[in-house]
C-alpha cells in the first residue's frame, strides 16, 4: 500500500477488569493500550476531520471498550479492532496492543501484553 495516512494513539491509561481469575474482574488491573490505524487519504491535502480518522472518537470507544471485562486480552484485541472496522470502514490497517501492568503472577516483576495486527 502506498500514501497511507496514520494515525496513532500511544501510553493510552485506562482501569478495567479484564482477566481470566477472579480476583482481577473483582479488584481490576492497570492497563496501557497503544493504537495505529492507517487509511488511504483522499486525494489532495487533508483540511477537514471529516477527511481523517478522527481521534478522539477512536479515544472514546477505546475508553468504553475498556469498561467491557473480557477473559482474554486477545478476545479485547480482536473484538475492538472489528469495531474499529465497522466505525471507520476506510481503515486499511488496524495494530492495537495492550499491557497489563501489574498481572497476578507470584513473584513477577514485569507486565504481560497481547499486540494484534490486521489489514483490511
Amino acid at each position: 500500500m502506498t500514501d497511507l495516512m496514520t494515525i496513532e494513539l500511544k501510553g493510552l491509561h485506562f482501569f478495567a477488569f479484564h482477566g481470566i481469575y477472579a480476583e482481577e474482574r473483582k479488584t481490576g488491573n492497570k492497563f496501557e493500550v497503544n493504537l495505529v490505524v492507517s487509511y488511504l487519504p483522499a486525494a489532495g491535502i487533508i483540511t477537514d476531520i471529516s477527511d481523517t480518522v478522527n481521534y478522539v472518537r477512536l479515544y472514546d470507544l477505546m475508553k468504553a471498550e475498556m469498561q467491557e471485562p473480557r477473559e482474554l486480552l486477545e478476545t479485547f484485541v480482536m473484538e475492538v479492532t472489528e469495531l474499529i472496522h465497522l466505525s471507520f470502514p476506510h481503515i486499511k490497517k488496524i495494530e492495537i496492543a495492550i499491557t497489563k501492568l501489574h498481572p497476578p503472577i507470584p513473584v513477577f516483576t514485569g507486565t504481560v501484553g497481547v499486540k494484534y495486527s490486521r489489514d483490511f
